[in-house]
């Protein structure tokens, strides 16, 4: 059986957890909105919403700035997602 100390570890890493969550979600609606406003400028200006060499230099900027423990492979991953569901939200 687990020791009570180790519930009370648990029970406060997933609330910090949670808060991360929170902010988290913050940072990827403020990322949205931001994006929203650039795809406006975009179709103004007759540009066109995919821009691989930005998707390239974001990718690039944030494997650069990561310090770990996430792994390259991964957080490709995570803002290729980011990055698409923002592009998704920009054309509709």
């Amino acid at each position: 059986m687990a020791q009570p100390n180790l519930f009370r570890e648990l029970k406060k890493r997933r609330k910090e957890i949670d808060l991360i969550d929170q902010k988290l979600l913050t940072l990827l609606n403020q990322r949205l909105r931001h994006a929203l406003t650039i795809g406006e400028i975009k179709k103004e200006m007759g540009q066109k919403i995919y821009d691989p060499k930005r998707e390239r230099e974001v990718l690039e900027s944030v494997k650069r700035k990561n310090k770990g423990p996430l792994k390259e492979k991964d957080l490709k991953e995570i803002f290729k997602t980011i990055i698409r569901v923002c592009r998704r939200s920009q054309i509709h």
